[in-house]
C-alpha cells in the first residue's frame, strides 16, 4: 500500500530523498534515490536494512563511471549503427558493473550477493569492443585484417602524392595564391590565382569563399588521388562494418537491462550507506505491537538538533502543549522521519529505535488555507481531520500539529477532546500538539493519554527543546509579557481575567516544574559522584596495577638472588665432596656440610599459612564413618561421593556422612637427622607431609651422607596413603648408584610405610 503523498510532503520527506539522490554515484542511482518511497512488506525493509549493513561494513562499493546506457542500448536493439564513443562509453560501464560484481563476492557478508545476482556476465562483449576500439573511439588498425591491409596502403600512398606536388610547387610557383600543398573534398591540391588557372592544367576541386583562389588537382597526380578515394571508401566501409558487428553483440546481450536497474540499486545502497556515515545514523530493530521506543532521536534535518526519548506503547497517543517555537512540531516530525526512513530501509536519527511496521502515517500539519477552494484554515485542518479519522487503526501513526486551533477556544477544546477519544477508541498510536489547556487536565484523567511538553527557561525567554513527558506545558503567555516590560496594571487586569482556575493551573505547573527542575539537579550531582566514583576507583585500579608490577619485579630480583646463592652453594658442596675423597678430611668435611644445612634450614622462610576455604577433607586424610562405626583412609573423591578404604574393605559413602579424623601434630616435618649435634648421625628419615620432589632431593641428600659417613641401613618414613610418595621414593632408588638394595619394613615396624635402605660401602 502506498503511503499518503501529502504526509510524505509535510514531513519533509521530500528532502531526505533529495539528499539521497546528492550522494549517488550515477544518474541511474539518483533515479532510484527520488522516487524512493516507504513500503509496509517486513520482510522487504529487513533484507534492505541488511543490505546497507553490508553496505557499511562489508563491502566498499564503488560505482564511480558507470553511465545510464539505457538510450544507446534502445537504439542498437532498433538497428541503429552506434559510434565508437558510444559504444566505449558502454564498454566501460558494462566494465564496471562487473568489477563491483567481482567485489561484492570476494567481500560481502551475504546480502549484497543476494543483489549482485542481477550484474550479467559481460565480459566478452567488453573483450570485444575494447579491442576494436581506442581510447576515443575509433576503430583500431587490428580490429580487422582487411582494416589493417587498407590503412598500410593509404599512408604510403598519401606520402607519395604530398611528394609528386611538392615537386611541382616551383614549377608552378607563379600561378600559386600560397606555396603550400593542401586537401578538399579528401583529395590532394594546389592553391591557383583565379586569374591564372587556365594555365594549369588539371581539374578544379573547390573555390575559396572569395573566389579569388582555386583549387586545382594537377593531373599528374589525379590516377593517384582516384586510388587514395577508392581505398578510403573502402575502409570507411569496412570501420561501419565493424561498428555495425559491434552493435548487434551489444544489442543481443539481453543481460544489460537487468545489470542497470541492479547498478541502480546498488548506487542507492551506497548512498544509504554515505547518509548513515555523515549523518550518524543507527539501524533500527524491527518490533510488533504496535509500539515506539527511540532513544536520543534526533531531527535528522536540523543543524545541531536536541535529542529527546520518545515512546509510545502504553501510551498511545501523546499530548506535547507549551508555547510556540519550543520544538513541538520538530519532535512530531522527528517521530514521523524516523518511522518513514525505517520503512525505506535506511538507518535512523537515534541512538536506538525500536520500530513497528505501519501501513500509512497521517497527519494534520500545518496551514493550507486555500482562496480559490474557499478553505480558512479551520476548514482545512477539518478536511485532514476527517481523513485522519477514516483511516486511523493501531498500523497507522497519528500525527497531529495544532488541534483545536484556528476557531474558539471552547468549542475548539470540545472537538479535539472527541476527536482524541475517537483515536484511543480506535487503538491508534501518535502524537498531539495543542495549546488549549483542557486538554491538559484531559490528559490526566484519560488512559492511553499522557500529558508532555517542550522545556523552557524562563531566565533566557528560550526554549531548551527537551522533551518532558509527564508534564504538561505552560504557555508563558503573562510570564513573558511581565519580562518583556508590559504595565503592571495591565498583567493584573489579564491575572483576573484568565480567573483563578487558571491561576492556579499555572502555579500547580509552575511548581512540577520546579520539583522537575529539583530532580534533574539531584540526578546530575548523583550522576557527578558516579562519575567520581568510577574516576576513584580507575585510579585505585591503577595503583593495584603498579603494585602487582612491582611486585613482579620484586620477585624476579628475589628469584634472581636465590638463583645466585644457590649456585654458590652447590660449588661449595662440589668443593665439599671432592675433599671428603679423602679419609682423614672426612669427618670435618661432614661437620661442614651439616653446619651449611642447619644454615640453609635457618634461612628458609616460614610456610605462608593459607586459610583453607574449600572443603577440608582430601585424598588421604583418615575420617570416622558413623555408619559403620568405624575409622578409615579416604581413597577417592568423586564430587560429593567418597571412597574410603576401612580395612580389608573398600565403601562408597557421602562427604556429608563423614567426619575428618585430625592428624597428630608434629613438631617438624623436617628429617629427623639434621640436628645440631655434629657428632652423631641418624639412620631415620621422616619424609611424611612433604611435597613429592622435596622428600625426593632430602631422600638425595641423605644417601650421600650416609654413605660418606659409612652408616646404613637407612629407615626412610613415607608412610602408606595412597602410595604416591612410596612409589616416587622406590623408582629414584632403582637408579642411585649409592644404594645397594631396599625393601619394606617388618609389619611390626610400619610395614609398607618405611623403606629400609642399604647403603653400598
Amino acid at each position: 500500500m502506498a503511503f499518503d503523498s501529502r504526509a510524505l510532503f509535510a514531513l519533509d520527506f521530500p528532502r531526505i530523498r533529495e539528499a539521497l539522490a546528492s550522494r549517488a554515484a550515477t544518474s541511474l542511482g539518483t533515479e532510484r534515490a527520488r522516487a524512493l518511497s516507504p513500503s509496509d512488506d517486513a520482510g522487504r525493509i529487513a533484507r534492505e536494512l541488511d543490505e546497507l549493513e553490508d553496505a557499511l561494513f562489508g563491502v566498499s562499493l564503488s560505482l564511480g563511471g558507470i553511465q545510464d546506457i539505457r538510450d544507446i542500448h534502445r537504439r542498437a536493439q532498433e538497428g541503429r549503427v552506434l559510434g565508437g564513443p558510444e559504444l566505449l562509453s558502454a564498454a566501460y560501464s558494462l566494465d564496471g558493473a562487473v568489477t563491483v560484481k567481482r567485489a561484492i563476492n570476494a567481500n560481502s557478508r551475504g546480502p549484497l550477493r543476494e543483489v549482485a545476482l542481477g550484474l550479467g556476465d559481460h565480459s566478452e562483449l567488453v573483450r570485444r569492443i575494447l579491442s576494436s576500439l581506442d581510447r576515443e573511439g575509433g576503430v583500431r588498425d587490428d580490429a580487422s585484417h582487411r582494416l589493417r591491409d587498407l590503412r598500410k596502403r593509404i599512408e604510403p600512398l598519401r606520402g607519395r602524392i604530398r611528394d609528386k606536388l611538392a615537386g611541382t610547387l616551383e614549377q608552378w610557383s607563379e600561378v600559386l595564391q600560397e606555396h603550400l600543398v593542401t586537401i578538399r573534398r579528401d583529395r590532394y591540391v594546389l592553391p591557383v590565382l583565379a586569374s591564372r588557372v587556365g594555365t594549369v592544367q588539371g581539374i578544379i576541386v573547390d573555390a575559396s569563399a572569395t573566389g579569388q583562389t582555386y583549387f586545382v588537382e594537377p593531373a599528374a597526380v589525379t590516377q593517384l588521388n582516384n586510388e587514395l578515394t577508392r581505398l578510403i571508401l573502402d575502409e570507411e566501409a569496412e570501420v561501419r562494418r565493424i561498428l555495425t558487428e559491434l552493435s548487434g553483440l551489444f544489442a543481443q546481450d539481453a543481460d544489460v537491462p537487468m545489470t542497470l536497474v541492479t547498478v541502480g540499486e546498488l548506487d542507492l545502497i551506497a548512498a544509504k550507506a554515505q547518509l548513515a556515515r555523515d549523518w550518524r545514523l543507527n539501524r533500527p530493530q524491527q518490533v510488533t505491537g504496535g509500539s515506539y521506543d527511540l532513544r536520543e532521536a534526533r531531527h535528522p534535518l536540523i543543524e545541531s538538533p536536541v535529542p529527546n526519548d520518545i515512546q509510545l506503547g502504553e501510551t498511545k497517543l501523546l499530548l506535547i502543549t507549551g508555547p510556540n517555537m519550543g520544538g513541538k512540531t520538530a519532535t512530531l516530525k522527528t517521530l514521523g522521519l524516523a518511522v518513514l526512513m525505517h520503512q525505506c530501509g535506511l538507518y535512523v536519527a537515534a541512538a536506538s529505535a525500536k520500530l513497528p511496521i505501519i501501513r500509512d502515517v497521517l497527519v494534520d500539519i500545518g496551514d493550507e488555507q486555500s482562496i480559490e477552494a474557499s478553505l480558512s484554515t479551520f476548514a482545512s485542518h477539518l478536511k485532514h481531520l476527517r481523513y485522519v479519522l477514516r483511516h486511523a487503526a493501531p498500523d497507522t501513526l497519528v500525527l497531529i500539529d495544532e488541534l483545536g486551533s484556528g476557531t474558539d477556544p471552547n468549542e475548539g477544546a470540545a472537538l479535539a477532546q472527541g476527536i482524541i477519544e475517537t483515536l484511543l477508541a480506535q487503538d491508534a498510536r501518535g502524537i498531539i500538539t495543542s495549546h488549549l489547556a483542557p486538554l491538559k487536565l484531559f490528559a490526566l484523567e484519560t488512559p492511553g493519554l499522557r500529558n508532555a511538553s517542550m522545556g523552557f527557561n524562563l531566565d533566557t525567554l528560550a526554549p531548551t527543546y527537551h522533551l518532558q513527558v509527564g508534564q504538561p506545558g505552560r504557555s508563558y503567555a503573562l510570564a513573558i509579557a511581565e519580562r518583556m516590560g508590559l504595565p503592571g496594571n495591565v498583567l493584573r487586569r489579564a491575572e483576573e481575567l484568565v480567573g483563578t482556575d487558571a491561576g492556579m493551573m499555572e502555579r500547580l505547573l509552575a511548581e512540577l516544574e520546579k520539583e522537575r527542575a529539583d530532580l534533574a539537579h539531584e540526578l546530575e550531582t548523583a550522576t557527578v559522584a558516579r562519575r567520581e566514583a568510577e574516576a576513584e576507583a580507575g585510579r585505585v585500579r591503577q595503583e593495584r596495577e603498579t603494585l602487582d608490577m612491582r611486585r613482579s619485579e620484586m620477585l624476579a630480583e628475589a628469584s634472581q638472588k636465590a638463583e645466585s646463592l644457590y649456585a654458590d652453594a652447590v660449588e661449595r658442596v662440589r668443593t665439599l665432596r671432592a675433599r671428603a675423597q679423602e679419609d682423614s678430611a672426612r669427618p670435618r668435611v661432614m661437620q661442614e656440610l651439616r653446619e651449611l644445612r642447619v644454615q640453609a634450614q635457618k634461612s628458609r622462610p616460614a610456610p605462608i599459612k593459607r586459610e583453607d576455604r574449600g572443603d577440608p577433607i582430601r585424598v588421604g586424610n583418615k575420617v570416622e564413618v558413623p555408619a559403620y562405626n568405624a575409622h578409615g583412609q579416604v581413597l577417592e573423591m568423586r564430587g560429593d561421593d567418597l571412597v574410603v578404604q576401612l580395612g580389608v574393605m573398600k565403601v562408597g559413602v557421602k562427604r556429608r556422612d563423614v567426619r575428618l579424623v585430625p592428624e597428630p601434630k608434629t613438631k617438624s616435618p623436617r628429617p629427623t637427622f639434621v640436628g645440631s649435634a655434629p657428632s652423631r648421625f641418624d639412620n631415620e628419615l621422616q619424609l611424611r607431609g612433604l611435597g613429592v620432589e622435596e622428600a625426593v632431593e632430602e631422600l638425595r641428600t641423605a644417601i650421600l651422607e650416609a654413605r660418606a659417613l659409612k652408616e646404613s641401613p637407612l629407615r626412610v618414613v613415607h608412610g602408606k596413603g595412597m602410595g604416591v610418595l612410596r612409589r616416587t621414593l622406590r623408582d629414584y632408588l632403582k637408579n642411585d648408584k649409592n644404594v645397594e638394595s631396599f625393601h619394606d619394613a617388618e609389619a611390626n615396624q610400619g610395614g609398607h610405610g618405611v623403606t629400609i635402605v642399604n647403603i653400598r660401602r
